[in-house]
């Protein structure tokens, strides 16, 4: 008799809500080695689209949040915890937050800040195209050496160029494939 075939777990990105905000507080305050202010969670909960929680399945497992900041989208945050890593969830929020800045032909680019210790955190968004544009000295007040990464990437919008390719599958499978090698090792 044949095994039954595992059920593949939901993902799924959703709503940051008064709620539920209490549930991002913990996610952030598990991941981050910096913690928020109330003010923060206040501003994230008004911020429609550009906060949202990471479901597996029923189960928050990590979220996004960022904000418009000029003409470039801010990633204030963007983690998943530990033992849902390399499922998918981070390529899935880095992706919404490209569709949000695709969508708004004023913004330009998007960008964050990474500590420079955090070389995971690194590679992983170069796989989307990201690139370190410079270092800050003491970005993190309460960290030690307290530097951190800029990466950044540049917004092709769908009226630019062939709206039917703009790159984005090409560095959706090369993300795929480098957690796939990752998870290999």
């Amino acid at each position: 008799m044949a095994e039954p075939k595992a059920k593949k777990a939901r993902m799924d990105l959703g709503e940051l809500t008064p709620h539920n905000v209490k549930q991002f507080k913990l996610i952030n305050k598990i991941i981050f080695p910096v913690s928020y202010s109330d003010k923060f969670y206040k501003d994230a909960v008004a911020a429609g689209e550009y906060a949202r929680l990471a479901y597996l399945d029923d189960l928050v497992v990590g979220a996004v949040c960022c904000r418009v900041d000029g003409t470039k989208i801010y990633i204030m945050t963007l983690g998943c915890l530990a033992p849902y890593r390399r499922l998918g969830l981070g390529r899935m929020m880095v992706e919404h937050v490209m569709n949000l800045a695709r969508k708004d032909k004023k913004v330009t680019a998007v960008f964050l800040h990474v500590d420079v210790n955090n070389e995971d955190a690194v590679e992983f968004y170069k796989t989307f195209g990201f690139e370190v544009t410079e270092t800050v000295k003491g970005y993190y007040k309460k960290l030690s050496p307290g530097d951190a990464h800029v990466l950044e990437k540049k917004v092709t919008h769908e009226s630019e160029g062939d709206s039917s390719s703009n790159g984005d599958d090409d560095e959706t499978k090369a993300a795929a494939k480098a957690d796939k090698d990752k998870d290999a090792k």
